[in-house]
């Protein structure tokens, strides 16, 4: 089970929010890194991992860093509504696969078992973290989102995460329920800009702004 809040910023944003983390001494810095995340849904249309009742994204992602390049199998899903709760409770499962074998898997997904092909997206990430928490930095080609999750297993893990926001100076009344996909799609429809399925850093974007 995940436990986990986000917020957005602008991208403008990022180099006060790393020195921000940067100075919470019991925090470990791990190196940025690259990662290309693809999105799958069933070939079947009536057992579509987009529906209300499944919310649900099937994912594998790249990342790639100076010291490591990973290939990840996920399935990620909400399990409540988001508005009965301040801190997102999700049912996540990770297959780590050899990074190598990439492309022999993307084969497989969309040639043999035909899955749609519906979205991907890059981003760099920039984590840090203990043995309560983990705090990611990511950079979207459309601004900047800031995850908080529990990695405790002996607390609390709703009050680790409200924890570690009033920590870090946010309210968590300001936290985005929604995933990457819908924040980008906001934008999109509030800015007229033209939405693509593959979000990536060298296309016309909308931006998160400040609000004032």
């Amino acid at each position: 089970m995940e436990y986990e809040v986000r917020f957005y910023f602008p991208s403008e944003e990022y180099d006060n929010i790393i020195q921000k983390l940067s100075k919470i001494g019991d925090l470990k810095k791990e190196n940025k890194r690259y990662e290309k995340t693809s999105q799958f849904d069933h070939p079947c249309d009536d057992m579509s991992f987009y529906t209300k009742e499944i919310d649900g994204r099937f994912r594998i992602r790249i990342t790639k860093s100076d010291d490591t390049e990973k290939c990840m199998i996920s399935w990620k899903r909400r399990l409540h509504s988001p508005s009965k709760s301040e801190v997102n409770r999700e049912e996540e499962v990770e297959v780590s696969i050899n990074y190598g074998e990439y492309d022999n898997l993307m084969y497989l997904v969309n040639n043999v078992l035909k899955m749609k092909d519906i979205e991907s997206y890059e981003r760099y990430r920039t984590i840090f973290h203990n043995e309560d928490v983990e705090i990611a930095v990511d950079e979207y080609p459309f601004g900047i989102a800031l995850e908080v999750e529990n990695k405790s297993k002996t607390k609390n893990p709703q009050e680790v995460v409200k924890t570690w926001v009033k920590k870090i100076g946010l309210n968590i009344k300001d936290a985005y329920p929604l995933s990457w996909d819908d924040k980008y799609s906001e934008l999109c429809r509030q800015q007229g800009i033209k939405q693509y399925s593959h979000v990536t850093f060298d296309l016309p974007m909308p931006k998160v702004i400040n609000k004032k």
